[in-house]
This record gives C-alpha cells, structure tokens and sequence, in this order.
C-alpha cells in the first residue's frame, strides 16, 4: 500500500487520500491536444487506489499509456470553503509525478460526453515521486519549476509562473467543491510535451531550484 515518503526516505505520517487533478492548467499543453483553453479549472479525482511510488523501474499498470508530468502537492492541512485563509499555507511539500493517461480511451469518453475516469483514475494511474519538505522550495511559487527528460532529451518543462489558473487560485476552486484533508494530493497540471510510454524509455525528472531528481525506467513487457 502507498505511504507518503520524505526524500530521506522517513515516512511521513498521514493518510494516502485523494488525489485532486486539474486538466488543461498549462495553454499550450491544450493547443498539442486540440483542446480549448478552459475558463475555470477543469477538476477530477483520483482515488488512493491510483498511488504507487515512482521507483527505479516504472511497472505500467496497462499497455499504451501516455506520460503527462506535474508538480504535485502534498496537503497538510484541512482545506474547506469555510477555511480557506491564505491556502498556500496548507501545503507541506512537494514532489513530481505522473498523471498517466489511458490517452485512446479518453478520447473515446470525451467524444461520447462521458467522464475521464477509466482513463485517468485507475489503479497505479499515479506514480508519485519522495516528498520534498515546503520550505526547501522559493518562497513564490512563481519562481517554481520542472523537467522530465525522455531518452536524454528534455521533453517536457514547466513553469508555475504559466499556469493558467496560479497554486493560491487553484486551491480555492478546489475547496468549493472538494473539502481537501491532511494527506491529499494536489496535481497542478501537466505542460506541453506529452506522450506515450515505451518499454525501455528511460525518464529522468527534476525540481528546478532544487536538487531533487529521479531516474527511472519503463518496465519490459
């Protein structure tokens, strides 16, 4: 089962709940999918069945799966409408991870008007990364970035400061309609870049700013 990780390796001590996702956060991640710009975020969960650690050997949970890197965010404390002062506050650390998309059957639902779910929120759909302590990170999100590098070539890079909806934004949005609890998972969206997944890539991520990096590799078949 999940647990939430330090970067030095210690647990940290809370629950794996949900995991809160926004689509289409970065403009140009929406134009390489033909996708409108939305005008409020564009929400959906995944359950703490779709946690796994993001090890050395990324195991794909099913055949034909698309990389969508994020900048996640690990919750604190609780977040409701009601109490929503200053949000930012609320987050504890920080780590990458991969939304994986089931990309073919996505665009099937998304033709028919039905949810992204089998898609997007199925079980090992978000491998997760150690998590790396809040005040490690600049103190302005908007100097907050990442890379995920793919067979050697930077593939995607994201910058906080080019998100549609910003962290403080976002965080509100998702407490109108989700109350988010202590060990909540906040993806922050995915930049331009995508693409599917092959046995053998090899995916070196990074928190710029930072010296947080992971390597890892597609599992055979």
């Amino acid at each position: 089962m999940y647990q939430h990780q330090w970067v030095s390796g210690e647990s940290i001590l809370l629950p794996t709940g949900k995991a809160v996702c926004v689509g289409r956060n970065y403009a140009a991640h929406a134009a390489e999918l033909n996708n409108p710009v939305p005008e409020q975020p564009l929400l959906f969960i995944k359950p703490a069945s779709a946690f796994v650690n993001l090890d050395e050997q990324l195991v794909l949970p099913r055949p034909n799966l698309h990389f969508e890197t994020e900048l996640a965010l690990l919750i604190g404390a609780q977040l409701s409408a009601d109490h929503a002062h200053d949000p930012i506050k609320a987050i504890t650390a920080v780590t990458l991870g991969l939304d994986l998309t089931d990309r073919t059957l996505q665009d099937e639902l998304k033709a028919k008007g039905q949810p992204w779910e089998r898609a997007k929120a199925f079980d090992g759909a978000l491998p997760l990364g150690t998590w790396l302590p809040i005040n490690q990170m600049p103190e302005n999100p908007n100097d907050w970035s990442f890379t995920l590098e793919l067979n050697g070539e930077r593939r995607q890079h994201g910058e906080l400061s080019q998100l549609l909806f910003p962290l403080e934004a976002l965080l509100l949005e998702i407490v109108q309609n989700f109350r988010l609890e202590p060990g909540d998972v906040v993806l922050t969206g995915t930049p331009a870049g995508v693409g599917q997944l092959k046995p053998g890539d090899s995916l070196e991520l990074s928190i710029e700013q930072t010296e947080w990096r992971h390597k890892t590799v597609v599992a055979s078949d």
